[in-house]
């Protein structure tokens, strides 16, 4: 089997959030254990590798593996992902692809550099009120909820992974946050979410690169699957584009760009889409670049 090494949601290598990318070639998902995928996983040591079946010219199952377990969903993943279908041939810009994968089937436009991948239907699973349990949120993260934004509370949007979403006022709170690891895994298993996303609004007074104006500054921890911080998360940046829509801080068929990583020290960029449907209900879109690191075989 081959694989590739991919930085995603960035157009230079070493930014971005690394993948592993696994080629399945003429083998069968049935013909691989999961523990093998889960240690393949571990041994390239990222925080989520992909592997790909491809079943039609046009249609391919993907299945997502930490070095801890499977996953339903990963949106850094799937940009690294199409950057690799393109390099081998197998995809080309300008056409929709059908991808099955534990989060439901859906749907992936390719561009000239660039990969837009639909989200699952956004759900909020929780709305946190006020008092002890955001407390215990901020606390987790070294903070206190008067870091937060008034008026704004943490909740649980799951657009194909279910994670936290915590408001802090500015990004001087966002970088001078500190992870309490064993705390955040506990909370992680107790409201059953992949982990925490937190973000600070950009605007127009936010940093300026690719696509100016930053629409939020984010990091994501998610220690109980074995990433204590990641550098770019496609699946929790669905989720804040569902949360600032609902506060009308975006606006449908509007483009929105997220700066993730810039405390690891690989500056991310996640762009959304957010289109509404015939019935109003909003359908979320992700995307961005990636680059190609490696690549080599696997002797399985």
């Amino acid at each position: 089997m081959k694989f590739y090494i991919v930085d995603a949601f960035t157009t230079e290598l070493f930014g971005g959030n690394p993948a592993g990318v696994v080629l399945l070639g003429d083998r069968d998902f049935s013909e691989i254990p999961d523990e093998v995928m889960i240690k393949t996983a571990a041994e390239l040591r990222y925080s989520e590798t992909v592997f790909i079946k491809q079943e039609a010219p046009d249609r391919f199952h993907f299945r997502y593996f930490t070095p801890v377990e499977e996953v339903d969903l990963c949106g850094h993943a799937t940009m690294a992902a199409f950057r690799v279908l393109v390099e081998e041939g197998l995809v080309s810009p300008g056409n929709q692809y059908a991808l099955k994968t534990l989060a439901g089937e859906l749907t992936v436009e390719t561009a000239e550099g660039e990969t837009f991948m639909e989200m699952a239907e956004p759900r909020t699973l929780r709305v946190f009120e006020e008092g002890p349990e955001t407390e215990e949120l901020y606390e987790a993260m070294g903070l206190s909820p008067e870091d937060g934004i008034p008026g704004w509370l943490p909740e649980i949007i799951s657009t194909g992974l279910p994670d936290i979403l915590l408001p802090v006022q500015d990004p001087d709170t966002l970088n001078s946050m500190v992870m309490d690891r064993e705390k955040l895994c506990e909370l992680s298993r107790r409201y059953e979410v992949i982990g925490l996303h937190a973000f600070a609004p950009g605007g127009e007074l936010g940093f300026n690169m690719f696509w100016a104006p930053c629409t939020a500054f984010c990091r994501n921890f998610a220690p109980a699957c074995g990433i204590d911080e990641e550098a770019a998360t496609g699946t929790a940046n669905g989720g804040l584009t569902y949360y600032l829509w609902k506060k009308d801080m975006i606006a449908a068929g509007g483009k929105n760009n997220f700066l993730q990583g810039e405390s690891m020290g690989r500056p991310s960029w996640v762009r959304s889409l957010l289109s509404l449907d015939e019935e109003s209900s909003p359908v979320i879109r992700i995307g961005g670049s990636a680059a190609i690191l490696a690549s080599g075989n696997i002797h399985l």
